[in-house]
């Protein structure tokens, strides 16, 4: 499935989460998902703790994620220490 066509599954609603993306218009949303890659989960994992949960809408979390990185505007703080490479 193309990247556009699995960006049609992140849904954003208003009364869900505050409007944050969510998945085909159910209460699991995007970050919650990467929190569980995050956390050491695996899509196998994921998908059975979620049954109504399919491949697409993770591969749809990912190519999300890494929209919406790629768009990210990196600016160096001054004094912030985090921003020196070692």
């Amino acid at each position: 499935m193309d990247q556009e066509k699995l960006l049609e599954r992140i849904t954003f609603n208003p009364q869900i989460f505050g409007g944050k993306p969510i998945i085909r218009g159910r209460r699991l949303a995007v970050e919650h998902v990467l929190g569980m890659f995050a956390a050491g989960d695996t899509a196998v994992t994921i998908l059975e703790g979620y049954p109504w949960l399919e491949a697409d809408d993770i591969q749809a979390c990912l190519v999300y994620a890494y929209r919406i990185i790629g768009h990210e505007r990196i600016e160096n703080i001054p004094g912030d220490d985090a921003t020196q490479v070692a």
